[in-house]
């Protein structure tokens, strides 16, 4: 067989002629010997007796020939394309060398290959099978977000392959490094074939490759795993490094594995990601060490040997139980890294996010390749500011940088392409990591089930702190009243809230805990148990953001579940979700009222309790014109809203509008609803503060005494809307001069709001102050302090 030239000098592919000379198809300088290459070695393999290694070079002839196909941004698939063609390379020197014996020992890694190459083929193929014009699919293929993050997990795979097959054929050459993720005949094969005879027998199985060229930082961290793992507790000793992709859990642990490379007997590391892996990676071990060949017959070794070091990476699936896989003994040494914070039970923990500015901004640097000027300092601070510190995005960032050089110009371009330049790829790297930001993210998203996706692309529509199970729940119970969208405008929100309903129509917690709990897994929410408040990194907020098929009906959904939720809000509990939502809604109120559910009613009471008087006039005055309209003046909507358009005018100091309108409000309210209504006392009390406002302290008076002896009639002389009219009297009374009067009631008010409230209730020391006013208009001072010291 033949010796193949390398992907990078082979000769171009000839035109073809004859007859009516064809339109030359141009193809990449990389692509044609790329072909050439594959085309020879798919000549040789068909003399091979090996099936498998015919099937994956014609796979790979196949691939590449799809790819030739694509006329437009070719250059996209140019990496996977490289390290396929590697892989047969090195797979046709290995046959070349070591004949029959290379290639048997190959046969699971040409079958693995061969589904991967299939699958990529597939999805080209899918899309040049659609409807649309070629250059449209093409066009469509780069830009999908989707596709592209599939592409980039294939290629990722076979990286792994490639550098898999690198280190079968280091062994074939005496190499004594094996990779304990090899299948297990592949790994017996190696230690007992011919061509390891006599190699010097390797004291560790540890394929830990080191950390980054650039790490920086994390001194803490590590410093806390080396006093950690000194201890002598008599115990297992077992290290979780949890936290969101990206973030630079693996490097760490390499790091210290780096740093302690004297300390442990043993080295292993286990690709964690999946069952397979786990169970062939600790079946190689005992292999190896030729203690059997099986998961538990290593497990066993582990149990008798002592000094080891057990590094489990990428321990990110949430459905594998991780304990079946520790030795179950009180030695050894374990480190896990996982985006799973509920594996920090199994140990000492730290969590991995974003790292100290300044060593995030000496990590731009480097990777930049930038001198550390001032100037130059002060720009990747600002850099490394605006990607909140996150590792990979950091050296994602650098790497864009060293290839355009334009340090100061990157903030610009990034608020103008921050998908693109995170879904970038860099084409020089300084560890082994193959995923961008984007793409890592997008793995674990892709292991969501579909309720706990949804939730978690409704919530990058808000804000990405303070989100709680109550914005939800509170949606859940939405009555439909007639002045609010009915229900068939509400059909997206509440077939998404469906998720969470219980057997009873009623709010299911459980159900809203499953499924953040899923989100959690993966990192991409946490949640605060003081607050009760979920967050979302700002940088997972954006991407997640931009994963959505249709923002604008996304937006509109997440709109009304805020004004569905609002709505059900008790009004006398407004004033504190008024400031936790208020965030929230500025990101979706200012839409296009009418597109959509109209929730500016509702949106209004936000607002009003966050104290934004103007831009609640606003929502307010046009839902009173609405209204209006649409139920006329005299029914209770527009009543309502007329009420609620007062008492914004009134907090603006607009107070003879609010007066005119209060006047009409208390009088409808009394037609419509009796005098002796709750909604009618709350007008008259209004009113009486309107009167005050403007200086008409009698007529204030003369109502706020009405509505006293009314509260008290109907609700009791301890209910808060009775001590609410009880002080507004005595404010009035203090107002005009009558201190004693003004005294007797307030002392009364004071002593019900500490028994009910307690002292440090807002209500209680607004109460208390208006009591030690008038103390001290009376020359009480020593009563007057006694007060101010509580307040």
């Amino acid at each position: 067989m033949p010796t193949i030239s390398p992907l990078n000098s082979g000769p171009s592919t000839p035109h073809p002629t004859g007859g009516k000379k064809a339109s030359p198809k141009p193809t990449s300088e990389w692509l044609a010997p790329a072909i050439l290459t594959a085309k020879t070695i798919t000549a040789a393999a068909e003399c091979a007796p090996f099936p498998y290694i015919k099937n994956v070079s014609r796979t790979v002839l196949i691939l590449l020939e799809t790819v030739e196909k694509v006329k437009r941004n070719r250059e996209d698939l140019k990496e996977l394309c490289a390290s396929t063609t590697e892989i047969m390379t090195i797979l046709h020197d290995q046959i070349v060398t070591h004949g029959n014996t290379a290639a048997v020992k190959f046969k699971a890694l040409c079958e693995e290959l061969e589904s991967h190459l299939e699958a990529v083929v597939l999805v080209i193929q899918n899309l040049q099978d659609q409807s649309k014009g070629f250059r449209g699919r093409v066009k469509e293929f780069v830009k999908s977000s989707s596709i592209t993050d599939e592409i980039a997990g294939y290629q990722q795979k076979i990286q792994g392959l490639c550098s898999k097959l690198k280190l079968v054929a280091a062994i074939n050459t005496n190499f004594t490094v094996v990779d304990t993720n090899l299948k297990v005949d592949e790994i017996h094969a190696v230690v007992t074939g011919p061509s390891f005879a006599g190699a010097p027998v390797a004291q560790s199985i540890n394929n830990c490759p080191p950390p980054s060229r650039i790490f920086q930082g994390r001194q803490t961290i590590l410093d806390k795993m080396h006093q950690f793992f000194t201890m002598d507790s008599g115990k297992q000793l077992i290290y979780v490094l949890h936290g969101l992709g990206g973030a630079g859990k693996t490097q760490i642990a390499l790091k210290f594995i780096q740093e302690s490379s004297t300390s442990f007997s043993d080295t292993f590391l286990v690709d964690a990601s999946t069952l397979n892996t786990i169970e062939t990676a600790l079946k190689n071990i005992a292999v190896f060490k030729g203690v059997g060949d099986s998961a538990q017959d290593a497990l066993k070794w582990l149990q008798l040997k002592k000094g080891w070091l057990l590094f489990f990476d990428n321990a990110d699936d949430p459905k594998i139980n991780l304990n079946l896989f520790l030795p179950q003994c009180d030695h050894g040494n374990i480190i896990v890294t996982s985006r799973n914070p509920g594996l920090r039970t199994y140990g000492e923990h730290s969590p991995v996010s974003g790292m100290e500015k300044s060593d995030a901004t000496t990590l731009l640097l480097r990777s930049a390749a930038k001198e550390k000027s001032e100037e130059n300092l002060q720009v990747a601070a600002d850099i490394a500011k605006e990607l909140f510190y996150l590792p990979l995005a950091i050296v994602q960032a650098g790497a864009f940088i060293s290839k355009s050089e334009d340090l100061n110009g990157y903030l610009v371009l990034y608020a103008q392409n921050r998908a693109q330049l995170l879904r970038e790829k860099p084409e020089q790297s300084h560890d082994h990591y193959a995923c961008t930001v984007y793409t890592t993210w997008q793995i674990s998203f892709d292991q969501l089930s579909q309720p706990a996706a949804s939730l978690l692309k409704l919530c990058s529509l808000l804000h990405y702190t303070g989100i709680s199970e109550d914005m939800f729940s509170y949606a859940s119970k939405y009555s439909f009243p007639v002045w609010l969208p009915p229900k068939q405008e509400l059909q997206e929100p509440l077939e998404f809230l469906s998720h969470f309903i219980g057997s009873t129509g009623e709010w299911n917690s459980l159900k809203f805990l499953d499924t953040t709990n899923e989100i959690k897994s993966y990192s991409l929410i946490s949640f605060d148990a003081a607050t009760k408040m979920f967050s979302i990194h700002p940088l997972v907020h954006a991407w997640s953001r931009s994963t959505l098929v249709d923002e604008g009906s996304s937006r509109l959904c997440v709109r009304s579940i805020l004004g569905m939720s609002i709505s059900e809000i008790p009004d006398h509990d407004i004033i504190l979700p008024s400031l936790r939502l208020m965030p929230h809604l500025d990101l979706v109120a200012p839409l296009d009222a009418n597109k959509g559910a109209d929730f500016r009613a509702a949106f209004w009471c936000i607002y009003f309790g966050a104290g934004k008087f103007k831009e609640a006039q606003g929502l307010i005055e046009q839902t009173f014109e609405k209204y209006r309209l649409v139920f006329g003046g005299e029914h209770l909507a527009s009543v309502e809203a007329m009420h609620r358009l007062a008492a914004t005018y009134e907090h603006l100091g607009e107070y003879k509008k609010a007066e005119k309108l209060l006047v009409t409000v208390l009088d409808k309210r009394t037609k419509l609803q009796g005098e002796d209504h709750p909604d009618a006392l709350m007008a008259m009390g209004d009113l009486a503060v309107i009167h005050r406002d403007l200086g008409e302290h009698k007529k204030a008076q003369e109502l706020e005494v009405v509505v006293l002896e009314k509260w008290t009639k109907l609700l009791g002389e301890d209910h808060p809307e009775t001590l609410r009219a009880t002080g507004n009297l005595a404010v009035t009374h203090h107002t005009l001069g009558e201190y004693k009067t003004a005294q007797e009631l307030q002392v009364l008010v004071v002593e019900k709001c500490r028994q009910f409230l307690g002292d440090q209730h807002p209500h209680s020391a607004l109460e208390m102050q208006h009591l030690a006013s008038t103390f001290q208009k009376l020359n009480q001072l020593k009563e007057a302090e006694e007060f101010e010291q509580l307040i």
